[in-house]
């Protein structure tokens, strides 16, 4: 069902931001018969369609096509003189974003949605101003105001952004010259996946990383498993360092480094990537007008289970509201708000089964609890864990590296927590996604016939495996 109409400037619902969490919560309005109107600056999509998820997962894909030529002699393929080239890859990556952003004005069409191109800020009492060009504002009105204006790349003041020696994720994917040598700084999803990058296509890669280990939110088995095959690639990697100085010169920058043994080391690189977090776009958008509060850590703005703000009649999604700063995260939030809005609220989010992704080579995944965290929080757990080497469609594919593991409660014997690094790693995530949701147990996850040959089996296989009685290994 399309929106209804309603008189001229006047809606049901205005969208603040056009990004993953406001474009779906303007659809998902419109189908139930609301009239929307969602404001947005920029292109549809927002950062993780055009200058985030999608064009990363684009190179991500000219990574891994670069990876598998490697190995090309073992499939009796023999490809000699091969030369990479990141222009045409980060070329391709802008040509995914485009088509999929048009997707997205092709879908408010569709569904009746209004598309106002501007900057929005709340003026108060269901009011919105919209600046639509120099000087030139555009007042709305609606019952309803959803924020969903994301966020941006964290500065920190030893590493200053600037966007020509320091780089953001955003600049990054804009270079059509891979760097000589880039040292990334943060080993979270976004710097391990541009390090991926970029070593694939020749560049010197070092990686520095506050914590004591790579991908430090993810189970510590399967960082380990990243970290051994990024240094078996030539990465360099420096975990439980500190960043004390940043020094930038005509050709290059120069970071003073604290490592973990306390000694100071220096590290050269031709461009320095920023991949310490983000944070959200709370400022500037009206929000004191309306007298929403913030949280006192983040930054974010405080919201209750049906993404409610304390301000009547304003609501907010997505990166504004709340970690983990996830676009699948923000989209279910946005289908939650309006669904409550116009009356048919079915649920709340799960925040305890939303899956973690990156996309690097090998992939890892997640979902629940990690092994450590489980037995923090004081579990009797059982770990189920199924290497790749035992499956037979991995070997036939080429990619036997890493596993399966399951975390299992031993008194309900829950699957508590998953986790998955190696092939399609994050595609097989989705199937303990579901079963959590469901409260599955480890013997329902492997009584469930998986097919032959496939990379499922492996999931069965961890869920036997965390019931002491697996049959492959």
């Amino acid at each position: 069902m399309a929106g209804k109409s309603k008189g001229a400037n006047s809606y049901d619902l205005i969208v603040i931001g056009g990004g993953p969490g406001g474009y779906v919560a303007a659809i998902r309005a419109a189908q139930l018969g609301m009239n929307v109107a969602c404001v947005e600056a920029d292109k549809l999509g927002g950062v993780c369609l055009n200058i985030g998820c999608i064009p990363t997962k684009a190179l991500l894909s000219s990574a891994h096509l670069i990876h598998q030529l490697e190995g090309a002699a073992a499939h009796g393929v023999h490809v000699d003189g091969v030369k990479v080239d990141f222009k045409p890859a980060q070329e391709r990556s802008r040509r995914v974003a485009d088509q999929l952003n048009k997707g997205v004005a092709h879908l408010f069409k569709k569904n009746g949605v209004t598309h106002v191109a501007g900057y929005c800020r709340l003026a108060g009492n269901g009011k919105v101003a919209v600046e639509v060009g120099k000087g030139k504002k555009e007042p709305l009105t609606a019952p309803h105001i959803l924020v969903a204006t994301g966020s941006r790349a964290r500065d920190i003041p030893v590493l200053k952004i600037d966007g020509e020696r320091i780089w953001s994720s955003d600049h990054a994917l804009l270079q059509t010259k891979a760097p000589g040598r880039i040292a990334i700084v943060g080993a979270g999803a976004v710097g391990m996946e541009f390090a991926d990058i970029f070593n694939a296509f020749d560049s010197e890669v070092v990686i520095i990383e506050m914590l004591d280990r790579v991908l430090p939110v993810e189970d510590k088995d399967c960082s380990a498993v990243v970290a051994k095959r990024y240094k078996s690639r030539g990465m360099e990697i420096h975990t439980s360092a500190t960043l004390e100085k940043t020094e930038i010169g005509s050709s290059g920058v120069r970071l003073t480094v604290r490592t973990k043994d306390g000694k100071e080391t220096r590290i050269e690189a031709e461009y320095v990537l920023s991949a310490v977090g983000r944070v959200p776009n709370t400022e500037d958008v009206g929000l004191e007008t309306v007298g929403a509060k913030h949280t006192e850590k983040g930054n974010f703005l405080q919201i209750d289970e049906r993404m409610r703000t304390n301000a009547q009649g304003v609501y907010a999604v997505g990166d504004v509201a709340r970690p983990p700063l996830l676009a699948h995260k923000a989209s279910h939030e946005g289908i939650v708000a309006v669904e409550h809005m116009a009356g048919q609220g079915h649920g709340t989010i799960d925040y305890g089964n939303i899956p973690n992704c990156t996309y690097c080579h090998p992939e890892v995944a997640s979902v629940g609890l990690t092994e450590d965290e489980a037995r923090q929080q004081g579990y009797d757990i059982d770990v189920g864990k199924f290497p790749w080497v035992g499956n037979g469609r991995a070997l036939a594919g080429g990619e036997a590296e890493g596993f399966v593991k399951v975390i299992r409660d031993r008194r309900y014997s829950e699957v508590l927590g998953a986790h998955i690094v190696g092939p399609s790693a994050t595609e097989l995530i989705a199937e303990f996604v579901v079963g959590r949701h469901l409260e599955t147990t480890s013997e329902e996850m492997e009584r469930a016939i998986h097919p032959h040959p496939t990379l499922s089996e492996a999931i069965a296989e961890a869920a036997l495996a965390s019931l002491g009685r697996p049959i492959h290994i």
